[in-house]
């Protein structure tokens, strides 16, 4: 997973693409995508609890596109506050708002309008009161310096191309001792130029 982009990437573009491509994911989830969606592919290919994912409103669960399960890292302790970065519309988000527990928060952070409706909606069918929707990306999340105690996150990372400024972005909000559980994609090899400079690649 390169850190970097050409110097002159298209940055603006990207963004918009990914915004793009995660609206229609949030409005029409059973459409026709490059990646695995849904509930039954987030239990039986990612090792969700299919139990717990059963209290969550198929609103959420239609539109969860992750690449692996955060929660699987290790358990979320009952209080704690938590940030889910690039939280889609919610899947992980609201477990994580389940597991932290009433005294907990679970604050979940997206640059889709489109996701961040179905968390809101989500949270209020499911009676999770312990959920909050923020809108913002990779470069700078709404969130104060040194004031959580975990960020979870999955397939955020690898269509962002400032990842140096992402991962930055992380340390400042975490509080000393605080941890990270992220699951994301990466590869082996270092990709060339036209490779790192083709939006298409990123957003797959």
């Amino acid at each position: 997973m390169p850190i970097s982009c050409p110097v002159n990437f298209d940055v603006k573009s990207l963004r918009s693409e990914v915004q793009s491509m995660y609206s229609r994911v949030a409005e029409m989830p059973q459409g026709e995508f490059h990646f695995h969606r849904g509930p039954a592919y987030a239990a039986g290919m990612l090792g969700y609890d299919a139990a717990e994912l059963s209290r969550l409103p198929a609103t959420v669960t239609s539109s969860f596109a992750g690449v692996a399960n955060p929660h699987a890292i290790a358990p979320l302790p009952d209080g704690a506050t938590v940030v889910d970065i690039g939280c889609g519309a919610g899947t992980d988000l609201l477990l994580a708002a389940m597991h932290v527990g009433p005294s907990g928060r679970a604050i979940g952070v997206d640059m889709t309008e489109a996701m961040r409706s179905r968390v809101t909606e989500g949270a209020m069918h499911a009676g999770l009161k312990n959920v909050q929707s923020r809108a913002g990306d990779a470069t700078s999340w709404p969130i104060d310096h040194a004031s959580v105690d975990m960020v979870i996150s999955s397939a955020l990372l690898s269509v962002d191309p400032d990842k140096e400024r992402a991962i930055a972005e992380i340390a400042r909000i975490l509080k000393p001792g605080g941890r990270i559980q992220i699951g994301d994609i990466i590869i082996g090899t270092e990709l060339d130029e036209e490779a790192l400079a083709d939006i298409d690649l990123w957003t797959g």
